[in-house]
């Protein structure tokens, strides 16, 4: 499980690196264009989590704080919990990049944005909350995107 946890993030740190240090390259915006670039990681997740279901369902059905304590307390539970955490990050950091790029947002602000995303999921989630709400003109009739 440890080689499993370390390599994990290689799934998805190539696509941090370009969306954070090459966010005007073509080849950038064309790869992230792709749902799919989240697959990878998602299909981690689930061979991982579908073996342990029946132990990490009922955790997650009904959360209480012991129970979640001991699920993420074992090996294969902090794995699969880092896994998830890959997964729906670079889906938000994904998403924030698309968008960023339709608004023209500065893009060493969206560099910021992203490195929260990818350490601090929910920080960097609302700090670009801020940022896009804080850009001049941006408003729901502008900004139509896929996800």
């Amino acid at each position: 499980m440890d080689t499993v946890f370390n390599l994990s993030s290689v799934l998805v740190m190539p696509l941090w690196a370009l969306m954070i240090f090459a966010p005007l390259w073509r080849v950038t915006r064309t790869i992230m264009q792709s749902p799919w670039v989240i697959a990878p990681a998602a299909l981690l997740y689930a061979v991982l989590v579908l073996p342990s279901i029946a132990t990490v369902f009922p955790a997650v059905s009904s959360p209480n704080l012991e129970g979640i304590r001991t699920l993420l307390s074992s090996q294969s539970g902090a794995t699969i919990a880092w896994v998830h955490f890959l997964a729906f990050d670079l889906f938000v950091g994904r998403w924030a990049y698309l968008e960023s790029r339709a608004l023209n947002l500065n893009v060493f602000a969206m560099a910021v944005v992203l490195f929260f995303t990818l350490m601090l999921g929910p920080v960097g989630a609302l700090l670009y909350l801020g940022l896009r709400t804080t850009a001049r003109g941006v408003t729901r009739e502008n900004v139509k995107l896929e996800v």
